[in-house]
C-alpha cells in the first residue's frame, strides 16, 4: 500500500510544513482537480483556471519552503487551498491582463490552437453566461455558491474560507438560492444543504 496516497491531509500538510516535497506532490494530486474547477467556475476560462491553479499551488511550496505555513486546523486541506485560490482569482480578476495575453496569442497564431477549442470556447462561454447570472448577487453570496455548491465544501469548511460564522453562511446560500429560484441556473445549486 502506498503511505502517501492513505495518509491524511493533516499528516501530509505536517510534511509540507517541514518541506517534505513528496508530502507537496501529494496534496497536489489530490487536490489541483477541486482548485482547478473552483477557479473555473469563478473565471469562465480554462486558461485562467490553470493559470491560477499553478499560482495557488507555486505559492504554497514557496510558502512551505520560507516556513510560513500554519499547521492544518481541520482533516482536509481544501478550505485552506481553496482561501488561497480565492486570493488568486480575486488578484487576477482586478489586473485582467492573463485573458488579454491569451486572445491575443489565439488571434496571433492561429495554427496552435488546438483541435478542442471549439469545446473550450463553448464551455467558457456556458460558464460566462452562468457567471453573468450569478452577477445580480452580492459578492459574499457568490463566494458561498462557488464554495458550497460547486466545490462540495460543507458549511463549516465554507466559514472557514471565508472567515465567517456558519450561520452566515447557510443564511447567504438561502438568499442566493430565493433571488436564482427563477433563473436559467437554479438546478445548478440544488437544494438546501
Amino acid at each position: 500500500m502506498d503511505f502517501a496516497a492513505a495518509a491524511s491531509d493533516r499528516v501530509l500538510w505536517q510534511g509540507l510544513c517541514d518541506g517534505i516535497e513528496a508530502d507537496f506532490a501529494t496534496l497536489f494530486r489530490r487536490h489541483n482537480k477541486l482548485v482547478y474547477n473552483f477557479a473555473f467556475r469563478a473565471t469562465a476560462s480554462w486558461a485562467q483556471a490553470e493559470d491560477l491553479t499553478q499560482a495557488t499551488f507555486a505559492t504554497l511550496w514557496r510558502r512551505a519552503v520560507d516556513r510560513q505555513i500554519e499547521p492544518l486546523q481541520r482533516d482536509s486541506a481544501a478550505p485552506v487551498l481553496l482561501a488561497m485560490a480565492r486570493h488568486e482569482v480575486l488578484n487576477n480578476a482586478r489586473s485582467g491582463q492573463r485573458r488579454l495575453r491569451l486572445v491575443q496569442r489565439i488571434i496571433d497564431q492561429p495554427e496552435r490552437v488546438s483541435a478542442n477549442v471549439d469545446d473550450w470556447l463553448a464551455q467558457e462561454a456556458g460558464m460566462a453566461r452562468v457567471r453573468q447570472v450569478l452577477a445580480v448577487l452580492p459578492e459574499n453570496q457568490r463566494a458561498v455558491i462557488e464554495l458550497v455548491v460547486w466545490s462540495n465544501l460543507d458549511m463549516a469548511e465554507c466559514a472557514e474560507v471565508l472567515g465567517v460564522p456558519v450561520g452566515t453562511v447557510k443564511s447567504r446560500l438561502s438568499r442566493a438560492r430565493q433571488k436564482l429560484a427563477t433563473t436559467e441556473v437554479a438546478q445548478l445549486l440544488g437544494g438546501d444543504s
